[in-house]
């Protein structure tokens, strides 16, 4: 899978794909991800890809053009099926089925927004997917993108040293996941639960579910909400 990243600040991206599972996957050829610095396809000669908006009003926008300029010489650089995602507040919230759906992709271009965000025409003239990661406001779309590249990435078949750990993952069956354990058997007076160490997988993958749903019930009841309407849809 190729990645390419369309932003004002590519030295943002430096220390993300530098290490763990980026920096692997990078290395044994499973992912390339592409920096697109987007002021090198601004025609301004002090490379300027913003303006004032239309009909007044704080901050800059970034001008169409630029980003028409960058997406078409991918385009035309091998680059003709890749998904187009636009990050930005205004977009459809990003979960962990849209993160897998985007890791099937033979190749994704993400835009990252700035300042007070694109123009209008960015939308209508490339019909990008746009996206958002939550209901708050950040700089600009680069943290965003880098969201984006983790969960997806480690979803590509083989970045991963166990695809099991996937799918028990919190999000991947609808549910947060249980809570986990590790040596000593007793820390500070907190012991594991005994059923842990009891060697029988029965009663193990009870526990685990029984644990997964209660903490979904506690923590996140709009996700019991959703599973129970999606299977209700398979009905």
């Amino acid at each position: 899978m190729i990645i390419d990243v369309v932003t004002l600040f590519p030295s943002m991206f430096s220390g993300v794909l530098g290490e763990s599972i980026l920096k692997r996957a990078q290395e044994h050829g499973q992912v390339k991800v592409n920096l697109l610095n987007l002021r090198d396809f601004s025609k301004d000669k002090h490379k300027k890809v913003d303006a004032a908006p239309y009909g007044g009003g704080p901050g800059m926008v970034i001008m169409a053009e630029p980003v028409f300029e960058a997406v078409e010489h991918l385009r035309k650089n091998g680059r003709e099926e890749s998904f187009l995602v636009l990050l930005t507040p205004g977009g459809v919230r990003y979960d962990q089925t849209l993160a897998q759906e985007l890791s099937k992709q033979p190749g994704i271009i993400l835009l990252c927004g700035h300042y007070e965000g694109f123009d209008e025409r960015v939308s209508q003239g490339l019909s990008p997917l746009e996206v958002s990661i939550g209901d708050f406001v950040l700089t600009g779309g680069e943290v965003p993108a880098m969201v984006l590249l983790d969960s997806v990435v480690r979803l590509v078949p083989g970045v991963l040293g166990s695809q099991e750990s996937l799918v028990e993952e919190s999000f991947s069956s609808g549910a947060l996941e249980y809570p986990q354990y590790t040596r000593p058997p007793e820390v500070r007076g907190m012991a594991v639960p005994e059923v842990l160490t009891s060697g029988d997988h029965g009663k193990v993958a009870e526990w685990r579910e029984q644990k997964s749903q209660e903490k979904t019930r506690a923590r996140r009841p709009d996700l019991s909400e959703k599973a129970r309407r999606k299977k209700y849809r398979q009905i």
